[in-house]
């Protein structure tokens, strides 16, 4: 799948406040464009990885990062989107994106990120 839609499904993560798997305005305005995307694209599947920050433990992070990627997983199925397209993984603090130790670096870190299959 490719062109500037599909980029930009891929490209724009939604990120998270501190310790938080609450979907905010922004989130949800990113989920609404997924979401008329994936309705257009009735083929494709996604993973959502969740990411966070290095800040807490390996084992914190990972089930944080899970309910990150659940809470974007059922925003969309909230939104009409079938729940057998989509996989849910967490990558906790594994796969920084920023590898800073500053909040700019962790703002970018509390994400959730996708993956077309």
């Amino acid at each position: 799948m490719r062109g500037a839609a599909a980029d930009r499904f891929v490209n724009e993560d939604v990120t998270f406040a501190y310790d938080s798997s609450a979907l905010d305005a922004r989130a949800q305005e990113i989920l609404k464009f997924k979401t008329e995307f994936l309705r257009s694209n009735a083929n494709a599947a996604v993973t959502i990885e969740g990411h966070c920050d290095e800040r807490g433990t390996s084992e914190y992070n990972m089930a944080l990062g899970q309910k990150r990627a659940d809470s974007v997983k059922k925003f969309l199925i909230n939104s009409g989107i079938s729940g057998s397209r989509m996989n849910t993984v967490s990558f906790g603090k594994e796969r920084a994106l920023d590898p800073g130790h500053n909040e700019a670096a962790w703002s970018k870190n509390r994400r959730a990120h996708f993956v077309l299959q």
